[in-house]
């Protein structure tokens, strides 16, 4: 049985599950238009990233299918459903968009992070039509203070790469993975992420980068979804679009990312500096930027 959907919903559906299984979701199971055909229909992701669907009779591995129910999502008939509409979604105006979505997030109580000593929430900084966008880990202490990403020992390094780069700090957009500072400035958990993480992709979709560098390992594996060490994840160029989210421009079908050291890194250990502004230079050449001539 195939499912009777185009090529453009079949990818905003797979992109759809393999948004839910970053979030620890594997199994879904469409309700059937008929009531009296008792059929579940399972919809799994396949390599390629089309979605594959396997029928199971009403008799056939009940037992499994009970204990799958805790992590079900039931999706309607509407295949269109597969991608979540926001209120965001009805503007074209970037900055009015993201201010839409800051306003949906609220005082965001939405993960342990909320009361673990955090002063504000650090939504994100920049050109909401910037063509490059920089993702980082979490706010420190000089972030949760002025609730601006990437203003404190970090952050300076971070603007003086840009204007290595021979653009302004201005010309970029910059967010991070959890809006809330993790205590100690320890790395963010899942169960941290995962509340975030939608917001972020609204974000993205509303920016439209042409490339998102991802600052450090915890950026990298949760944009990408993947585990992988930093000399593996690095040098190359990763296809991506905001899984299940749809942008308010719908000719923008996602963007490149980079994946690159964090400044805090960076500051520990200069001697990599070097192989930072390697992945920078990437990123320049896939922009068709330059870099400002040395001054004599």
């Amino acid at each position: 049985m195939s499912l009777p959907f185009d090529l453009e919903v079949r990818r905003a559906l797979a992109a759809r599950i393999r948004y839910y299984n970053e979030m620890g979701i594997y199994d879904f199971y469409r309700r059937p238009s008929n009531p009296a055909v008792q059929v579940i229909e399972e919809t799994r992701v396949n390599q390629d990233g089309t979605a594959q669907p396997c029928i199971f009779d009403s008799g056939e591995d009940m037992t499994r299918r009970k204990s799958a129910a805790s992590a079900t999502l039931v999706v309607e008939d509407s295949p269109l459903e597969a991608i979540t509409l926001h209120p965001e979604q009805s503007v074209t105006d970037p900055v009015k968009a993201l201010k839409i979505i800051r306003e949906d997030l609220g005082e965001c109580t939405r993960c342990p992070l909320h009361n673990q000593g955090r002063k504000q929430i650090v939504f994100g900084v920049g050109d909401p039509k910037a063509e490059l966008m920089f993702v980082g880990e979490g706010p420190g202490a000089d972030e949760d203070e002025q609730g601006e990403p990437f203003v404190g020992r970090s952050g300076q390094l971070l603007t003086n790469m840009i204007k290595a780069m021979g653009i302004a700090r201005e010309q970029v957009y910059i967010a991070n993975i959890v809006k809330c500072r993790p205590p100690g400035n320890r790395q963010p958990e899942r169960e941290e992420c995962a509340p975030c993480s939608p917001f972020l992709m609204r974000q993205i979709a509303v920016v439209k980068p042409k490339v998102i560098v991802a600052l450090g390992a915890t950026a990298a594996k949760t944009l990408l979804a993947m585990n992988a060490s930093m000399i593996q994840l690095r040098g190359r160029f990763y296809d991506f679009k905001p899984p299940g989210i749809r942008s308010i421009d719908p000719e923008w079908d996602g963007c490149k990312l980079a994946v690159t050291y964090h400044p805090a890194f960076l500051l520990r250990d200069p001697r990599q500096k070097g192989e930072a502004w390697k992945d920078l230079q990437m990123v320049m050449k896939e922009l068709g930027m330059k870099a400002p001539k040395a001054a004599t």
